[in-house]
């Protein structure tokens, strides 16, 4: 068993902590921590963003990305709700449900205390991403190591994590602080993605807030969206003018990313 619920709300959901780790990001930054420190380095965290955007242009036979968790969902052997996102209710999120947690999933996911968590069948699971898809959380899915640590769980292979996150949480609250060629390992968008800025921009710096990698910038009166860039989708969303558009063309993309994540963690 994990971490008991006192465990975590006396312990671990504390501002300072999140303040300390953030500070701790920075030094991700050197080859050498980023090597020995599992919560930065590749098999500690390796991520797949799925882009939250509804009116992504699809190619003929490309699936929508929501396709690829509720697949995992459906693979797995156990599917677990936290009943709260700790990231929001630590700080105190203001722009965010708070009880939309993560879905933890695999055999290790049981090990989360039953007071701070529910076990649900593919179905209930595939509606809470969609209530989390549509509250514009962004899904983030695959290996994330620091979910051992906080829930207090030792196997490092059977756990699964999706985070449904904002800008408080942790990894979206973190990775700016890594340069962009030593998060590329961690972070990964789907293949086949672009995001375009068209002629309707009139730079009013919207898209550039709401970017938690903080790769967007204003240059020559356009949004510019420099290296980076993961396709997360909220730059779209947050562009009243419809000046960003989200391409996709991968019609193996459920296929590749599966299999990528079945790599990382054995979910049966």
């Amino acid at each position: 068993m994990g971490r008991s619920r006192w465990q975590l709300e006396r312990m671990v959901m504390r501002p300072f902590n999140w303040t300390w780790f953030e500070k701790a990001a920075y030094f991700a930054r050197f080859k050498l921590i980023k090597r020995v420190f599992p919560w930065f380095n590749r098999e500690g965290l390796n991520v797949y963003f799925l882009p939250i955007n509804e009116d992504i242009s699809l190619s003929a036979n490309t699936p929508v990305p929501l396709n690829i968790l509720e697949e995992m969902i459906d693979r797995v052997s156990h599917r677990v709700i936290v009943d709260v996102c700790m990231c929001r209710e630590t700080l105190k999120c203001r722009k965010y449900p708070h009880d939309i947690g993560c879905l933890m999933m695999g055999r290790s996911a049981l090990e989360i205390d039953p007071s701070f968590r529910r076990e649900v069948d593919a179905e209930e699971a595939k509606m809470h991403a969609r209530r989390a898809v549509e509250a514009e959380l962004i899904p983030i899915i695959g290996k994330v190591r620091v979910d051992n640590f906080v829930f207090g769980i030792k196997n490092k292979r059977q756990l699964l994590s999706v985070c449904f996150c904002c800008e408080c949480c942790c990894i979206c609250r973190f990775a700016k602080h890594v340069p962009v060629e030593l998060r590329a390992e961690n972070l990964h968008g789907l293949e086949g993605l672009t995001i375009e800025v068209g002629d309707e921009c009139d730079a009013c710096g919207a898209c550039e807030k709401v970017c938690f990698l903080e790769v967007i910038r204003m240059d020559g009166g356009k949004a510019v969206i420099g290296e980076g860039c993961v396709g997360c989708g909220r730059c779209a969303r947050a562009c009243k003018r419809g000046a960003i558009r989200i391409s996709l063309d991968n019609p193996k993309m459920v296929d590749d990313v599966c299999a990528h994540l079945e790599a990382l963690v054995d979910i049966t």
